[in-house]
């Protein structure tokens, strides 16, 4: 078995891949009436499609998971995020780990939670 995806669900699901095109690259590799499969593997599937297979509320900022990406130049993908159209909402900025690796975690705007770190 392999794993083949991660579904994070959205509100909006054009304003997730404008998101997710315009912060990290992410290309849309098939739109399949809200359940949108982007490069690297994640998935945005709407609220209310997911919500229907559930049955069950949709909690955003509940911090349970995270997507990781790695940027090597992470100060400048933080001032880009400062810069993006959309504002985010902070985690926290710029943290250095004893090991060597600095990271920032925020939410993407359907809250589900981001961190990029520095490559180990």
């Amino acid at each position: 078995m392999k794993l083949k995806n991660i579904l994070i669900v959205t509100e909006d699901v054009e304003r997730s891949k404008k998101f997710y095109k315009d912060l990290f690259g992410l290309e849309v590799v098939s739109d399949n009436d809200g359940n949108v499969i982007l490069t690297e593997g994640l998935v945005l599937q709407d609220k209310n499609i997911w919500k229907s297979f559930l049955d069950r509320e949709i909690i955003p900022e509940n911090n349970a998971s995270e997507l990781y990406f790695e940027e090597k130049n992470i100060e400048a993908f933080a001032e880009k995020l400062d810069a993006y159209e959309i504002p985010v909402t902070w985690v926290h900025r710029l943290m250095h780990h004893s090991w060597g690796q600095t990271v920032i975690r925020f939410y993407d705007p359907d809250g589900n939670l981001i961190e990029v770190g520095t490559p180990m």
